[in-house]
């Protein structure tokens, strides 16, 4: 870790990251402050804290307790359904279902640190000017941002409006985060600068410090590529492929049938239980392409009368459609290839953080720390944080989405000399309506 500190230090900035696991909240939280990697570090700029469902009914007691013994000028965090970090040893952990705090503490100089508190009962017009959507997040319009860091309180309505209408203010800029796990002790499940709350949170970052997102959404393509033919809201009625002479196309379980009916045995399996679609970002092609062409979403009902599939987005005419099957072996190629992909083309990173969906870990690949285990091989000795959600979410081809069943990773690098800050479209555009 300190080999790996003092080249973060070089660059003007230091992240430390532990990870403690206790039933009790104050051992975890004294454990913490005895970890190496914490101790001595003087006042952060950043405290960013994860703590698991296990300690909900004592979510009032987490910040005073660590604001006792750590100290940071903005604190934000929640709760999930476990805690990524580092552990005690150096080796990256993800503790599921069990008691567990995590904690960053980061120092970025030069940085501009924005912290908001959003009520999503109130949020502004879709289709009026920018400059509310700015003030959200304690912008104006015109000054750079950079990239954003968003955690919501699960069961908040509004929470595709806010991504829109952040997408409208901040038009280009990554904004990486995830839903906060629900749980039954009372208040919200966000942690914002000194107590608890509901509704979204989150950090706005600019100066010498950007943003870079990784969104590894877990499946790979079967079958041929199909054209929308006739569509209501989530519902697909009618589906055509390249070369197909059935006018007006076919019902999509007929098709997806038909898929199928070309898959192994293994393959088949994995239909039962891991099927989803892939919405194409454009509609120039029906030719197969890879899977990083497509927006994974969930399938959330079938109609026997009609053979019609309902998906859990909007969807249109015309729209290119895949379907899609979900496993580890593709989860763990495709996440390699991505943190490969980012190592080889983007600046180095001071430190990173994983939201990955509850539906990862153990019940994914079978075997534990798996995605953190991944990152570190990528980025050896790299501080890291994170939890499992109940939503991620991750930019797709510069649209920000929330997600089901990804990792979406947050890495924060420190902005070239001669690389110019993330900034606001021209004030003439207005966010399109999903």
């Amino acid at each position: 870790m300190l080999s790996w500190l003092q080249r973060g230090q070089s660059r003007s900035g230091e992240w430390r990251s532990a990870l403690a696991s206790d039933a009790s909240l104050e051992q975890a939280i004294q454990d913490l402050d005895q970890q190496a990697s914490l101790r001595g570090f003087g006042p952060a700029d950043l405290a960013v804290v994860f703590v698991s469902t296990s300690f909900a009914s004592e979510l009032s007691r987490v910040l005073p307790l660590l604001q006792r013994r750590f100290q940071a000028t903005h604190w934000l965090g929640c709760c999930g359904g476990g805690v990524i970090g580092v552990d005690r040893h150096g080796q990256s952990c993800e503790l599921e279902q069990q008691p567990a705090v995590g904690l960053s503490l980061i120092r970025l100089p030069g940085a501009m640190l924005q912290p908001f508190h959003i009520d999503l009962q109130s949020l502004p017009d879709l289709d009026g000017p920018r400059e509310p959507w700015c003030q959200l997040v304690g912008r104006s319009h015109g000054d750079a941002v950079n990239g954003l860091l968003l955690l919501v309180d699960p069961g908040s309505s509004g929470i595709k409006d806010l991504l829109g209408g952040l997408d409208y203010a901040f038009a280009g800029v990554p904004k990486v985060g995830g839903i906060a796990a629900p749980h039954r002790g009372a208040g919200g499940s966000l942690l914002f600068q000194d107590k608890p709350c509901t509704g979204a949170i989150g950090l706005a970052i600019g100066g010498d410090w950007i943003v870079q997102a990784v969104v590894a959404q877990g499946c790979r393509p079967i079958g041929p590529v199909f054209e929308v033919q006739e569509a209501r809201r989530n519902v697909v009625l009618k589906l055509q492929a390249d070369g197909q002479e059935a006018a007006g196309g076919q019902a999509p379980v007929t098709c997806l049938q038909q898929v199928i009916a070309q898959l192994d045995a293994a393959d088949r399996e994995l239909v039962r239980h891991s099927l989803f679609v892939g919405l194409a970002s454009n509609s120039f092609s029906l030719s197969a392409e890879s899977g990083d062409d497509f927006l994974v979403r969930a399938i959330v009902g079938v109609d026997p009368r009609n053979g019609a599939i309902a998906v859990a987005d909007s969807i249109r005419v015309g729209q290119r459609l895949q379907f899609h099957l979900r496993d580890g072996r593709t989860s763990r190629a495709e996440l390699q290839h991505l943190l490969e992909q980012q190592r080889r083309t983007r600046l180095p990173p001071l430190g990173a953080f994983c939201f990955a969906c509850v539906g990862r870990g153990r019940s994914l690949y079978g075997e534990p720390d798996v995605d953190s285990g991944l990152c570190r091989t990528t980025y050896p000795r790299l501080p890291i944080g994170g939890l499992f959600c109940s939503g991620e979410i991750g930019p797709v081809h510069g649209v920000t989405h929330l997600h089901g069943f990804t990792a979406s990773w947050s890495f924060l690098c420190p902005k070239e000399a001669d690389q110019p800050s993330a900034a606001p479209p021209a004030a003439s555009s207005t966010p399109a309506q999903g």
